[in-house]
């Protein structure tokens, strides 16, 4: 177990963090996710430090060290430390004043056990000091080692204080999560559902989407709708079915998660109005929302047997281009698979699938070899006429798979 942990101390930065704020009666540990993932044999993600040293002290201590200290979130306790251009959120022990469901008022402590009192999870209030030792103040190494996710305390208690903690639980359950989920966390969720309303989009989006890169999602989203929070999060959604068919051909073909994809697999084939429901609800960014316009606009113009040999694939790459029709291609081959889970896949349908996704993925659009200057200096006067001929031989070349060349097309004017 020290071994991850003397591991996760050796990250860049962390021991100039710790020699510089560990002084003058002031311990540190580092917490939560880094040591839930070290832990579990994973990587760490962001590093996080708890320190009994107020965040003045933080900052000048760190200056004095020589590292760069930005006042992130002083008012929380909360100071980036800049390490090589590694930054690591050094905070303040807190315990929680007051709640309102999306923020805290928070008092200074020196008390381990009062700053895992405010946190969410208890496999995310887990401290290592500086000499590798691990403190467990709510049982959380128990449940990490059973993929138990658990609330601190009292479950509807840690949801009151913020609502978006509904999500997190089935966004850690998706990630971490083995068999059913704990019982006082699912009555607690479903008792207290209401309060996502409160929430903002953009909260609910981010956290929505990192439920739909997680590993179990589909548990994950079964527990979501059992207890009346996925139909809030998600009202324009449609049934699971077509969801479970498209994770099914996920993994048969090794294509990458995506959050934005599989949240299109949730949605009913061709429904535009939806999506711009989805779309402008939960706030998506500009780019977000194209992508999924895109793909609508592009899954109604095309039937699946257009995308299902490489010829008239390249053709609708050509004219929707080559992401539209990535996210077309799996959702239509999801769509047509057999609604059984337990009946396989068609024999070579996750090699076709394969074959044409890969094909999609390294499509570079060609040029079309001809140009308005070519007719025109074989006598076609600028205008629409010019306009016409240009789409003819445009036609004739994406006809022939792009395989014609300039003087080809040209003679096909002279006709």
């Amino acid at each position: 177990m020290s071994e991850p942990l003397r591991d996760l101390l050796n990250a860049p930065g962390v021991a100039a963090v710790f020699d510089a704020i560990v002084k003058d009666g002031d311990e540190a540990w580092l917490v939560g996710g880094c040591v839930r993932n070290a832990l579990l044999g994973e990587a760490p993600s962001d590093i996080d430090v708890a320190t009994q040293a107020e965040p003045e002290t933080v900052m000048a201590r760190a200056e004095e060290a020589g590292l760069k200290a930005v006042p992130t979130g002083v008012e929380h306790g909360t100071v980036t430390l800049v390490v090589d251009h590694t930054p690591i959120e050094v905070t303040t022990l807190r315990r929680d004043v007051e709640t309102d469901g999306r923020r805290a008022v928070v008092a200074f402590s020196r008390d381990v056990v009062e700053d895992a009192a405010r946190r969410d999870f208890t496999m995310n209030a887990l401290y290592v000091n500086q000499q590798a030792a691990l403190h467990d103040p709510v049982g959380g190494l128990a449940d990490l080692e059973a993929r138990r996710v658990r609330f601190i305390g009292d479950a509807a208690t840690r949801i009151r204080e913020d609502y978006l903690r509904t999500l997190r639980y089935f966004r850690f359950y998706g990630w971490y999560g083995h068999g059913a989920p704990d019982r006082d966390a699912i009555k607690a969720i479903v008792a207290n559902k209401a309060g996502l309303a409160s929430l903002s989009a953009e909260r609910v989006w981010a956290e929505l989407k990192k439920i739909l890169l997680a590993p179990h999602v589909t548990r994950s989203l079964l527990w979501m709708r059992q207890t009346g929070v996925y139909q809030a999060a998600l009202p324009e959604s449609g049934d699971m079915d077509g969801f479970a068919r498209f994770m099914r051909l996920e993994e048969a073909t090794g294509v990458y998660p995506d959050p934005l994809l599989r949240l299109m697999a949730l949605l009913p084939a061709q429904a535009s109005e939806r999506v711009k429901a989805l779309a402008t609800r939960l706030k998506l960014s500009g780019a977000e929302r194209d992508r999924l316009t895109a793909a609508m606009e592009t899954d109604a113009a095309l039937d699946s047997l257009v995308l299902s040999e490489p010829k008239p694939l390249r053709t609708a790459l050509y004219q929707h281009g080559e992401r539209a029709i990535r996210d077309v291609l799996i959702l239509q081959a999801a769509r047509a698979l057999d609604a059984d889970p337990e009946q396989n896949l068609p024999e070579g349908e996750a090699d076709r699938v394969t074959r044409m996704w890969n094909l999609a993925d390294t499509w570079t659009k060609p040029s079309l070899p001809v140009s308005g200057k070519d007719l025109m200096a074989r006598g076609i006067p600028s205008g629409p006429q010019l306009g016409t001929a240009l789409k003819v031989m445009e036609g004739a070349w994406v006809a022939s798979d792009f395989s014609m060349t300039r003087d080809e097309l040209l003679a096909v004017l002279k006709t």
